[in-house]
């Protein structure tokens, strides 16, 4: 499925994405691009750091994307388990996070991700596996959005 700019804008107008400052910029053919600029109510217990669950968060949903890019349009996916590693300690005010659809089964979604700091550094990478489910417009949070 390909998201229009309008789509991609809905998208992104959502209480989660904004309170953590995730912005979803991309997701096509597969992969999907994210930035995270942490809110400074998440950067805890260190001033200027985001707490490892909100770079988990920024995974997560960046895998999310790259998956539902390879879905046909009306489908959705679940995350069924994500494996993160922090390799650095993440201090900056702009984080990236690159994820890649590596394999696709027939439900079954396999992706890899990246997060980055401002330098270009690795400060995260993770690897998932979701499932692809078939869920009617009316239960589809993210149609709720793009299509009320």
């Amino acid at each position: 499925m390909e998201f229009s700019s309008e789509e991609m804008s809905s998208l992104n107008n959502n209480s989660l994405y904004q309170a953590l400052g995730i912005v979803v910029e991309e997701a096509k053919e597969g992969k999907a691009h994210a930035k995270l600029r942490p809110v400074s109510t998440f950067c805890w217990p260190s001033e200027g750091q985001p707490h490892g669950g909100i770079l988990f968060t920024l995974m997560d949903t960046t895998m999310a994307w790259a998956v539902l890019t390879k879905l046909e349009r009306g489908a959705n996916c679940a995350t069924i388990h994500l494996d993160i590693q922090y390799t650095k300690r993440a201090g900056g005010d702009i984080f990236t996070c690159q994820a890649r659809v590596a394999h696709q089964a027939t439900r079954i979604i396999y992706v890899r991700a990246d997060i980055l700091d401002e330098e270009g550094r690795l400060v995260a990478t993770g690897q998932g596996t979701f499932k692809a489910i078939k869920a009617p417009l009316s239960e589809n949070p993210i149609k709720k959005q793009i299509y009320p």
